[in-house]
C-alpha cells in the first residue's frame, strides 16, 4: 500500500474533497498525510516524517503543490516531487484552458485526471505529451451518513441554490477591451453557446475562429483557447442567474447560499432569499434541509458536478440541466428532474408540479439517493485512484 499525500488549506472545497479521499484511502489501508497549505512550514516538517522513498504518491486538485509555491522548490527551481521522485495524480476540476501556463513545468511522474471527457479530448489534442487518459467525475458527500435523511414533508426549504453568482456584466471588460469587431466576435460565441448549450466552448470558439481566419494553425488555436476563459465564465453565470430568476419571478422562493446573489436583478426580488456563503459542510447541511436543489452545470458538457451527487446523498431532489455523461447515469423523473437551458420558462411548472406531489417527490429522491450511494461517493472515486496507483506504481 502506497503512502498518499493530499492538500488542504487553500481552496476550501478542494481541501474538503481531499479530506474525503484521505478518509477513504485510510479505510483501504493506505497511510495518508494531508499537507496544510495555510501552515506550510509546520506541514513540511511533518511531511518528511511521513515520507518513504519509493512508496509515496501525491493526489492533488488543481495543481496544488505544483503551481510555483516556493516551499516546494529547491535552490535550482526543481520541485520537491522531482527531487524525491514522487509521482503525482492531479485532479483538475476546471477546464484545462485555465491552466495552460502550468503545462510547461510539470514534474516528472505527473498524471492529469479529467472530470469531463471533453477535457480529456482537449488535453489529448493540445497536450498529447501529458498523460491524461483518465476520466474521474466529481463525487458527493453525505452530511450525516449514520442517520436517515429527513422526509420531504419535514424539510425547511422548498428550493435551494448552493453556489456563487457573478453578474455576467463583470466580464464585459474582457469582451469589449479591443474594438467593436472583436466585441461582436466574442458575443457571437456567447450567443452560439447560449443557443446550443450542449456545445463546448472550444468547439464553438474554433468554429468562429476558422470562419474568420481559415488559415489559422493548430498552435494558434491552442494559444487562443487559454485567452477565452471569460467566455466560459460568462455563459456559466448567465445561465445560473437565468435559472434562479425564472423561479423567483414565477413566485417560487429560492434560498441561495453563496456570494453575489444580491446582485441578481429580477422582477420579484422578494422571492430571492440570499443566505450567507458557506463552507462545504454548511452547504451539505442546507441540502439536507431542502426539498429541491437547483443545479446549473458549469460548462461541463460531458461530465458532472459534485452538487448533483451532494444533492442526492442528502435526500434532496436534484433539478439539473444535463450533459452527455449525466444522460448516461441519470433518469429523468426517476432519480432526478432534468430541464433544458433553452427552455427555462418550463422550470416553474416543473417545481410547482414536484412540490404538489410529495409522494412522487419522495420517490424520486429515494431513487436518487440509492443511485448516488451505490456509485458516486468519494469512496468510489478513491477506489479507482487506488487501482490506478497500485497498477502504475507497483
Amino acid at each position: 500500500m502506497k503512502k498518499i499525500m493530499l492538500f488542504e488549506g487553500d481552496i476550501e472545497t478542494q481541501g474538503y474533497f481531499s479530506l474525503q479521499l484521505a478518509e477513504a484511502f485510510q479505510k483501504m489501508g493506505h497511510e495518508t498525510f494531508v499537507f496544510d497549505l495555510s501552515r506550510p512550514w509546520n506541514s513540511t516538517e511533518r511531511f518528511f516524517r511521513f515520507f518513504e522513498q519509493g512508496n509515496t504518491v501525491l493526489v492533488n486538485f488543481n495543481f496544488h503543490g505544483m503551481s510555483g509555491e516556493e516551499i516546494f522548490l529547491d535552490e535550482n527551481d526543481r520541485t520537491m516531487w522531482d527531487a524525491l521522485q514522487i509521482p503525482s495524480y492531479n485532479i483538475v476540476v476546471d477546464h484545462p484552458m485555465y491552466y495552460h501556463h502550468f503545462f510547461g513545468r510539470l514534474p516528472r511522474g505527473y498524471h492529469h485526471i479529467n472530470i469531463d471527457r471533453n477535457h480529456q479530448k482537449y488535453m489529448q489534442r493540445f497536450f498529447p505529451q501529458i498523460p491524461s487518459e483518465t476520466f474521474l467525475p466529481l463525487a458527493g458527500t453525505e452530511f450525516n451518513p449514520n442517520k436517515s435523511y429527513v422526509p420531504v414533508e419535514y424539510r425547511r426549504y422548498d428550493v435551494t441554490m448552493v453556489g456563487n453568482y457573478t453578474p455576467p456584466s463583470q466580464f464585459e471588460k474582457y469582451i469589449t477591451r479591443i474594438d467593436d469587431e472583436y466585441t461582436a466576435f466574442y458575443y457571437g460565441m456567447i450567443d452560439d453557446l447560449l443557443a446550443h448549450p450542449m456545445r463546448t466552448v472550444e468547439e464553438v470558439a474554433e468554429e468562429h475562429i476558422r470562419r474568420e481566419i481559415p488559415e489559422v494553425t493548430e498552435e494558434e488555436i491552442k494559444g487562443v483557447m487559454s485567452k477565452l476563459t471569460f467566455i466560459d465564465l460568462y455563459v456559466r453565470f448567465k445561465t445560473r442567474g437565468e435559472a434562479v430568476k425564472a423561479l423567483a419571478d414565477a413566485g417560487i422562493k429560492v434560498h441561495t447560499f453563496g456570494g453575489g446573489w444580491d446582485r441578481l436583478s429580477c422582477k420579484r426580488p422578494e422571492n430571492l432569499i440570499s443566505g450567507s456563503s458557506l463552507d462545504s459542510v454548511g452547504c451539505l447541511k442546507k441540502l439536507s434541509q431542502s426539498k429541491i436543489s437547483l443545479n446549473v452545470m458549469p460548462w461541463f458538457r460531458d461530465g458532472a458536478h459534485d452538487r448533483v451527487f451532494n444533492t442526492m446523498l442528502n435526500g434532496s431532489l436534484c433539478l439539473t440541466d444535463s450533459s452527455v455523461y449525466l444522460d448516461e447515469i441519470l433518469e429523468d423523473k426517476v432519480n432526478c428532474k432534468i430541464y433544458s437551458l433553452t427552455q427555462m420558462e418550463d422550470l416553474p411548472e416543473m417545481v410547482y408540479g414536484l412540490l404538489a406531489n410529495p409522494p412522487k417527490l419522495q420517490e424520486i429522491i429515494d431513487n436518487g439517493y440509492k443511485m448516488a450511494k451505490e456509485a458516486h461517493t468519494w469512496e468510489h472515486r478513491a477506489a479507482i485512484l487506488h487501482d490506478m496507483i497500485e497498477k502504475e506504481q507497483g
